[in-house]
């Protein structure tokens, strides 16, 4: 059974930082992807960042160059480091897996994987 719980969300102003956390277990090792994505106030979903199995990694350009996407494989966890942040970041953000046929290009379609958590608030005030 997946298990993902986030956690790390909160409120900064514009130009802060936040590190979120996501405790993912019970997910295909040998060939998987695990996913950032976010959800604002009457948008789509949009997925953020993406890496899998062989450490490759996928950013949408609205988050390339300010968002790090990693990984602490002995401790289960995935991370979203985010720097610079803007008020157009405020969303729901939801750590994602299924297989590695969902890590690609800009994380487009990370908003379309089968398995996610329950989600936390990041709130950027300008």
């Amino acid at each position: 059974q997946v298990q993902l719980v986030e956690s790390g969300g909160g409120s900064v102003q514009a130009g802060g930082s936040l590190r979120l956390s996501c405790a993912a277990s019970g997910y295909t090792r040998s060939r998987y992807c695990l996913a950032w994505s976010r959800q604002a106030p009457g948008k789509e979903r949009e997925g953020v960042a993406t890496i899998d199995h062989d450490g490759k990694i996928s950013y949408s350009d609205s988050v390339k160059g300010r968002f790090t996407i990693s990984q602490d494989n002995a401790k289960n966890t995935l991370y979203l480091t985010m720097n610079n942040l803007k008020p157009e970041d405020t969303a729901m953000y939801y750590c994602a897996a299924d297989s590695a046929d969902f890590c690609g290009e800009h994380a487009t379609n990370a908003r379309f994987m089968g398995y996610w958590g329950q989600g936390t608030q990041v709130t950027v005030s300008s």
